[in-house]
């Protein structure tokens, strides 16, 4: 129950993060960004639980895999935004535009974990692999369901 509220917290701030943009600074913004993925790098640690070995290779593929990650995220969240700001008078041409734009980040993030497999295979048993990709389901699952908690549907 405990870890479950830990990745609740985590996700509502990570989702959190473009609606206050505006309101504070680049600084301000770049340190809780920092801050929230040193916990999640954190909770994948604690719940790898690699060898010594292990671990040396297993974080500099991690943190490539974060940075593509986070490219696909920042365009799921302009997306977010861009359905915001045309919600209220939405057309069928925008709507078609926007869940074209869906799709294919869908797909963008099936590609990212698909060329990312034999990378983390290489430096993981196929157990430790499965479960890092559990770990990284889990989050996101918890990232979807508050979007789709909070975001409305089309009218």
């Amino acid at each position: 129950m405990r870890l479950k509220k830990i990745i609740v917290v985590m996700v509502i701030c990570l989702i959190a993060i473009p609606a206050f943009a505006q309101e504070v600074t680049k600084n301000t913004m770049d340190s809780v960004r920092d801050a929230l993925k040193a916990q999640k790098r954190a909770f994948i640690a604690v719940n790898m639980q690699l060898t010594q070995a292990e671990d040396a290779k297993f974080w500099p593929v991690y943190d490539r895999y974060q940075t593509d990650l986070e490219k696909i995220n920042q365009k799921i969240g302009d997306l977010i935004l861009d359905y915001a700001k045309n919600f209220e008078t939405l057309t069928d041409k925008k709507a078609d535009e926007l869940l074209k734009k869906n799709l294919s980040l869908e797909k963008e993030m099936l590609q990212l974990k698909t060329s990312y497999l034999p990378k983390f295979s290489a430096v993981l048993p196929a157990k430790k692999v499965a479960r890092y990709y559990q770990l990284e389901n889990k989050i996101q699952a918890v990232k979807r369901y508050d979007l789709a908690d909070n975001i409305p549907l089309v009218k």
